[in-house]
């Protein structure tokens, strides 16, 4: 199986602590659902918001009611920080909530929640989560951006192997943490799903990365002659892929 030559430990993020994930929750906050996580194991109310969202802490006997009120107590300061770390930079967890930005094909995207049957509908600059109250907005938003991304990455990918005389492969997603794309002979080509993010040259240029292995099965100069015919400015796509993709979020 052939990959990027390049491959960067691009997703993994220190182990986070606390254990096992928590149960997720939901609270309408000035007209926004804001996601947290609640554990039971606390001797009194407590929150904290870090590049993974909410978290509150709360004994055993404060029923649910309590701990949203409590939320609410507090709702300015939580907004202020959900945005926070929204906007900073580098590689981090992006909670997903009415209102947060995520980047497609490089340009910036609105999330909006709406009541519904747990479907995610794009909408011009905008993806709509429909969610039951219970539901895993981070897990809608990453199905709504796999589905946008084998959207976009199917005709790129047929309109390279046709330049390369090539029949269309298998095409499937990928959720590595530490490759773009691969290619076997057997399976096809994989694409990593989080390509979705980055503007449009520089998916392009991996899957004319990952179609020239259907040719060469290797990285020597035949295969970058042929990556230089399907994306001429591969060297500055390889740069930029690098460099953006290392401040990729993660959902």
């Amino acid at each position: 199986m052939a990959a990027l030559p390049e491959q960067l430990d691009l997703f993994r993020l220190p182990s986070l602590p606390g254990g096992p994930a928590a149960p997720q929750h939901h609270v309408l906050l000035a007209g926004r659902i804001v996601s947290f996580t609640l554990r039971r194991d606390r001797r009194r109310l407590a929150m904290r918001i870090d590049e993974r969202g909410l978290a509150v802490g709360a004994p055993r006997s404060v029923p649910l009611a309590a701990i949203e009120d409590f939320i609410r107590a507090h709702s300015a300061w939580v907004l202020e920080k959900l945005d926070e770390f929204a906007g900073r930079g580098g590689p981090r967890h992006l909670p997903i909530h009415d209102g947060a930005r995520l980047p497609v094909l490089g340009a910036e995207v609105r999330v909006r929640v709406t009541a519904g049957s747990n479907r995610g509908l794009w909408e011009a600059d905008a993806l709509w989560l429909a969610a039951r109250p219970s539901a895993d907005l981070a897990r809608l938003a990453r199905r709504a951006l796999q589905r946008r991304a084998l959207e976009h990455f199917r005709p790129r990918l047929a309109e390279m192997v046709a330049r390369l005389d090539r029949p269309l492969p298998a095409l499937a997603l990928s959720s590595a943490r530490t490759r773009w794309g691969s290619c076997s002979a057997q399976s096809g080509i994989r694409l990593n799903w989080r390509l979705i993010h980055l503007p449009a040259e520089l998916i392009d240029y991996v899957i004319a990365h990952e179609a020239a292995h259907l040719v060469e099965m290797n990285h020597g100069p035949r295969f970058w002659a042929l990556v230089e015919r399907l994306h001429p400015d591969w060297r500055t796509a390889r740069h930029e892929l690098k460099r953006q993709g290392a401040a990729l979020p993660i959902l």
